[in-house]
């Protein structure tokens, strides 16, 4: 049972590996001239229709506050949480934006304390605690200057408060329905959800087809729809379901370790000391919080 259990963190700790690049090729998609909205859409249409081949017999929630419950997954761990977070980048600079959404594994153990009722005692604290600042030096990664910007910060925060959210969410609905069934419905209410912001941003809708021909772009779509959403939705509400939201959630300490390397293997980005001390505390503070 315990080898079990350690094989769900495994896969909990892969999982945000994987989201840690997802940063670099949307990166190398804006660059080709996709928008980050346009971006999300397609990955999660596409994620959708992937597993709609392998969840398609239950449609609807048994009642109408579950559903809800679903819509409140799509929008807080799709829709909202990537406009936010993506909407933040032109605002406030991307160490702070890091920073703020790299913080959700310390909100979401105070929500899971204060709605949920699951309490962390003292050591599993100063792990959360270590961890954090673990993430706070490798997101720095040398460079300790914070440009504040009260508009962008405020959508980071919104991001971070998003996903955990999401996170508490996800548990609650996750003794009532298969992980498919969850993972469905977060595509199909993040693609309904996000639709009307393209009302106020039409130019964004791209007309050159011709772009989804490039090698570049199509890889990096099918990377982030087929793995970092398809996968990794799916196995990551399973993990909420087997670890809890605190244990799980803290896994997304490691995220900017993961972005930092993939960025500095293929957009030539500079690895500090402070990278290596950061991910040495993080890994300690993750040791600890998962202390009983």
């Amino acid at each position: 049972m315990q080898s079990t259990k350690i094989s769900y963190h495994i896969l909990a700790i892969v999982i945000v590996i994987i989201w840690g690049t997802t940063f670099v090729s949307t990166k190398m998609l804006i660059l080709a001239g996709l928008t980050p909205a346009v971006i999300f859409t397609i990955r999660f249409i596409v994620a959708y229709l992937l597993i709609l081949t392998i969840s398609h017999k239950k449609m609807w929630c048994d009642t109408l506050k579950d559903e809800i419950a679903m819509a409140g997954l799509g929008i807080t761990g799709g829709s909202l949480y990537f406009l936010a977070e993506n909407m933040a980048l032109e605002y406030t600079t991307a160490t702070n934006t890091s920073l703020i959404v790299c913080s959700c594994p310390l909100f979401a153990s105070l929500l899971c304390s204060w709605l949920a009722g699951q309490y962390l005692n003292k050591i599993q604290w100063l792990g959360t605690g270590v961890a954090f600042f673990g993430m706070v030096a490798v997101v720095l990664n040398g460079r300790f200057v914070l440009n504040l910007n009260p508009y962008g910060d405020l959508l980071a925060f919104i991001a971070c408060i998003c996903w955990a959210f999401y996170s508490l969410l996800t548990q609650k609905v996750g003794h009532k329905y298969s992980s498919k069934f969850i993972t469905r419905k977060v595509f199909a209410y993040g693609v309904l959800t996000i639709i009307p912001y393209f009302f106020f941003r039409p130019e964004e809708i791209p007309t050159d087809l011709g772009i989804f021909l490039d090698a570049t772009v199509w890889g990096n779509l099918a990377f982030l729809s087929v793995i970092a959403s398809f996968t990794c939705y799916l196995l990551w509400t399973v993990c909420i379901h087997r670890l809890g939201t605190i244990e799980a959630t803290n896994y997304v300490y490691i995220n900017p370790i993961a972005t930092i390397v993939a960025a500095s293997l293929v957009l030539d980005e500079v690895i500090t000391i402070w990278f290596a001390l950061g991910s040495a505390l993080i890994l300690l503070g993750l040791w600890l919080s998962n202390k009983k």
